[in-house]
């Protein structure tokens, strides 16, 4: 960490809102540029002594994978940058707990976990901890099914969702393609409450389909819920599985993702990190899906209901970035891949299939750019994959412990993903040319 570094964590710093204690802006940068000193003294011995101990044992040499594109030097300024940024978030209250993932296509470089699986006392979160992914679910499972679908030519996506879902009835509603669905500018409201209008999984689906479209399809993007759920429906009705199944069979069994699950079972409940407490059933939520329509749903839905690690999710980065492959398994092709993460129409929107990408003002921070492609959770949970750099950039939290009015995960999540791309961008530039020597 150098002296820039210190000076945009302490601008970070300044923007989370009820700090838990005061510090003036020159005071903190010189506490931290002494702890960056004394860190970077450590780093070179260590170095020295021909390795750099990272989070759960992990060394430099492990981290900077078989290409080792990065010296042991960066990769332990990357974890010494993403620790001050995390445990800053947790000292201001931003969430319990959280892990921060950073890696390429060929390996993690850094993981990181701080704070506590609750606010009481409880283990400290690692790789292996599962979070309620929330919307993550609509790009780490719907998205990829769509993808799996589409390039096997059983789904069309400029067909009208009636092709599939033939009870999608109502105004204007044959006009609706899947990519308008993938877009989020088919025309349906964002949201419904499903879990207070109906009884049943069953119902609650069918309330979905019906509901009438807002606009035309194709004249604004509206992020829409209801969308996702219907293309879960999609996904089902072409493939003859259910969603869970159809995941786990193509997509999370394939690439060893051994913990990523719809309703997870009861022995899973110790790595569960809670979630908010919840005014409508009336429990602090663990276990189940925080996402009160996909409990409505029977916690399966394409919108929200999985659950993941840290582990699993770079896994799934991992394959994005190695062109739909991993460990010799194909998912996807790399064509498939590229059409999923370009933007789709950039004169309203810039969303990709599924995808979000970088506009400047979103959770991919100030520095990544297209081709980059992520998305977001509400239960605080964020995705961040750079094709151009090889990297990726994960954060799992529980922002939502005990209460969804804690928002101050926006700022987190902008400020890890400045940090790590400073890094390492400084340590791929080229190095300026030496000056031609004077004549004498």
């Amino acid at each position: 960490m150098n002296l820039q570094d210190v000076c945009a964590f302490g601008t970070f710093t300044a923007f989370m809102t009820r700090p838990v204690q005061f510090e003036c802006p020159l005071a903190t940068a010189n506490r931290m540029w002494r702890v960056a000193r004394i860190a970077c003294f450590a780093v070179a011995a260590a170095a020295c002594a021909g390795a750099v101990t990272l989070s759960g044992g992990q060394s430099p040499e492990a981290a900077a994978g078989t290409r080792l594109r990065y010296s042991l030097a960066t990769v332990a300024t990357l974890r010494d940058s993403v620790r001050a940024v995390l445990d800053q978030a947790r000292a201001d209250s931003a969430f319990p707990g959280a892990v921060a993932v950073i890696g390429n296509r060929d390996s993690i470089l850094v993981k990181y976990g701080v704070g506590s699986l609750d606010w009481a006392p409880s283990p400290r979160p690692d790789e292996n901890t599962l979070w309620d992914m929330a919307s993550l679910t609509k790009v780490v499972g719907l998205t990829t099914a769509m993808m799996l679908l589409s390039e096997a030519g059983k789904v069309d996506l400029d067909a009208p969702v009636q092709r599939y879902v033939k009870e999608f009835q109502g105004p204007n509603k044959e006009r609706v393609t899947l990519r308008h669905l993938l877009t989020h500018s088919s025309g349906l409201p964002a949201w419904r409450p499903l879990y207070k209008e109906t009884e049943s999984p069953a119902s609650a689906r069918a309330l979905a389909v019906a509901t009438a479209l807002d606009t035309l399809p194709g004249i604004r993007m509206v992020y829409s819920d209801l969308g996702a759920i219907i293309l879960g429906v999609v996904v089902e009705r072409v493939s003859g599985e259910p969603l869970d199944e159809y995941l786990a069979r193509h997509v999370f069994g394939p690439l060893r993702m051994t913990s990523t699950v719809y309703r997870p079972g009861r022995k899973l409940l110790p790595r569960i990190a809670p979630t908010e407490y919840d005014p409508w059933r009336q429990r602090h939520i663990r276990g189940e899906v925080h996402d009160e329509n996909a409990f409505a749903l029977g916690g399966v839905s394409g919108h929200a209901g999985l659950f993941s690690t840290g582990h699993d999710v770079a896994r799934l980065c991992r394959m994005y970035l190695n062109g739909g492959t991993l460990d010799g398994i194909r998912i996807v092709s790399g064509e498939t891949i590229r059409r999923f993460t370009t933007v789709q129409d950039s004169t309203f929107s810039n969303r990709a299939l599924g995808w979000e990408t970088p506009n400047g003002t979103n959770s991919a921070g100030h520095l990544l750019a297209r081709p980059a492609f992520g998305h977001t959770g509400f239960t605080g949970t964020s995705i961040w994959v750079d094709p151009s750099r090889d990297l990726f950039v994960i954060l799992l939290t529980n922002r939502v412990n005990p209460t969804r009015q804690n928002l101050r995960i926006g700022k987190v999540r902008t400020a890890l993903a400045d940090v790590v791309v400073r890094v390492l961008d400084r340590a791929t530039a080229p190095s300026p040319s030496p000056s031609p020597s004077s004549p004498r």
